[in-house]
Parts: C-alpha cells; sequence; structure tokens
C-alpha cells in the first residue's frame, strides 16, 4: 500500500510560515507564483502550499481582528509554529533561508549574494543575519503594497525600496515589524530617510521648511510641490504605525526644520 505524502515535516512548515509573513491575504492562493515556487521546491501541490498558508492565516490574530478567516481545519497542526516564531521572525527567515539553501545544494551566502570567503566566524554570522532580515523585510514591504510606491505610484519592483520609518539602528525590537515600513521610490525614499519630508498621523506628505527653500526649482515644482498635503496610498493590511510616524516627525523630519 503506497502512502500520499501527507504529513509535513518541520523544515516545510517553516518555509510555509516564512512565505506566509511575505503575501497579503490575498495572494494566499494557488496561482500566487510564489506559492507555485514553494510547492516545486518542496514536492507538493500549489493548493496543498496554499492550503497551508490560509492555515496560518486562521492562527493570525491580526487577521481574526479584520474579520477575516482563514482555514481553521489544520490550524492545529500550525498553531506550534505560529507560537514560537510570529514574536521571533528573525530567527524564522534564518532559519528558512537556511532550509532553502540546504533544499536546493548551494551555499546560502550564494543566494545572498554574498562570498563565502570574505567572512568567517562571527562576523560571517552577522552578516548573513543582517542580509536575510533585510531581504525578508524588503519582501514583506512590496508584497503589502502590492509592489507600489505609496507616494508616486511607480510599480516596477526594481525601483522600489523598503523604507523603515524608525531606522533600523534606532529600534532593534520593531525592525521587522511590517506596520514600520514604507513602500517608496528611491527619491522619496532618501526624501524621508534624510527628513526632508515626512508623513502625518493622517497619512498626508508634509514638506520641510530646508526642502520648501528650492520651491523656485524644476525639480521641486515637479516631484515635491505636487505630494505636499497629498494622502499616501494605504495598504490593505499594516498600515503604518502612526506612533511609529510620529516618531520619525520628531526625530527624524524636526531636523530640518
Amino acid at each position: 500500500m503506497t502512502m500520499a505524502k501527507n504529513l509535513w515535516t518541520d523544515e516545510e512548515m517553516i518555509l510555509a510560515l516564512d512565505l506566509y509573513f511575505k503575501l497579503p491575504f490575498g495572494r494566499l492562493n494557488r496561482t500566487t507564483p510564489e506559492v507555485k515556487q514553494l510547492a516545486e521546491l518542496i514536492g507538493r501541490t500549489n493548493n496543498s502550499v496554499a492550503l497551508r498558508l490560509v492555515n496560518y492565516a486562521a492562527c493570525d490574530p491580526y487577521i481574526r481582528e479584520t474579520g477575516r478567516t482563514g482555514m481553521t481545519s489544520g490550524m492545529d497542526k500550525c498553531m506550534p509554529y505560529w507560537n514560537h516564531f510570529a514574536n521571533n521572525k528573525e530567527e524564522l527567515f534564518l532559519r528558512a533561508e537556511e532550509i532553502r539553501a540546504k533544499l536546493i545544494k548551494k551555499p546560502i551566502e550564494q543566494l545572498l549574494s554574498l562570498t563565502p570567503t570574505d567572512f568567517v566566524g562571527k562576523e560571517r554570522e552577522t552578516v548573513i543575519r543582517q542580509r536575510v532580515n533585510q531581504s525578508s523585510f524588503r519582501s514583506m514591504i512590496l508584497a503589502n503594497y502590492n509592489e507600489q510606491c505609496a507616494i508616486s505610484g511607480i510599480c516596477i519592483p526594481q525601483l522600489l525600496v523598503a523604507s523603515h520609518i524608525i531606522p533600523w539602528a534606532d529600534n532593534e525590537k520593531e525592525r521587522l515589524n511590517p506596520e514600520n515600513g514604507i513602500c517608496l521610490s528611491p527619491l522619496y525614499d532618501k526624501a524621508f530617510d534624510r527628513g526632508f519630508i515626512g508623513i502625518r498621523p493622517d497619512y498626508t506628505v508634509i514638506i520641510s521648511n530646508e526642502l520648501k527653500e528650492y520651491k523656485n526649482k524644476d525639480f521641486y515644482a515637479n516631484f515635491f510641490a505636487p505630494i505636499e498635503d497629498e494622502k499616501i496610498n494605504l495598504p490593505e493590511e499594516h498600515i503604518p504605525n502612526i506612533h511609529f510616524l510620529d516618531y520619525h516627525l520628531k526625530n527624524i523630519f524636526s531636523e530640518h526644520n
């Protein structure tokens, strides 16, 4: 008697949770390219992977609070992984990348575009962890904003940046919080990062007095005047936290006023 491949391994459960955090709720389906890629990697059907993702959605209190539900059958299998990793995404993302490297039989450094001989010992661990975190944060934010700049509407992934509201170095706890990120094109990312523009708690753009000194310049008329007091395009999930926006206004934007 041949047994079907039904039991999910720990590694498969970790990879599925990793993907869950990098996709918006509306893309947890079998036609999503990332779902197909994971299915091929672990030797399961697209439908099987999609179902596991909606099992994880049933574990997610954020989803429940918004009145949506995942698939509760199979939730019991997912809950231990959710409880372990939901508040420790750094460990999850690193473990998932290590599993992915093992399955495709490539060094993790190669997956992260690092040269294995460049780093050794603790420095290697630090660089790998940092690169995994940055890559994972970018994946989460771009997916959350449907790969579209929240200000300009540019929708070319190669021209988009996952911008931190509270800078990476200022708050370790919130580094991987999707509510601490906004998808921006490079110009607005740099302007926001340096405090030349800010975003109010009502999600409208404010221009710094220092930047307004260039009002008579064409670049200001083309790129900054049109966005002043305009509301950014908000994602359906993980809207920027107003406390994080307030931190940015008081600690970064204020330096240019």
